[in-house]
């Protein structure tokens, strides 16, 4: 069986697809509550949150702020974060 983060992500997709049906996503919201409540999934994201590597969230941040296809708010968001880091 597949990781229950995996799980959730397919049934997020499934959420936000135009073309699947009301009681398909009401059953995929339904879903992922039961997976998140699992301790495999609560495991595995406290893994990915260990795993990041500062330098290259504040890599991605600061290029957040050069794209111009990013919107003013992530822009600011960025920022922010930047500055409690002290990255900038």
């Amino acid at each position: 069986m597949s990781l229950p983060t995996r799980q959730i992500g397919g049934h997020k997709a499934a959420i936000n697809n135009p073309h699947v049906s009301d009681e398909a996503k009401e059953h995929s919201r339904q879903a992922i509550d039961e997976l998140e409540s699992q301790p495999e999934a609560q495991e595995t994201r406290a893994g990915y949150e260990e795993d990041k590597d500062e330098v290259r969230q504040n890599a991605g941040y600061k290029a957040t702020l050069k794209n111009p296809n990013v919107s003013e708010e992530a822009k600011e968001h960025a920022h922010q974060i930047l500055e409690e880091r002290d990255a900038i």
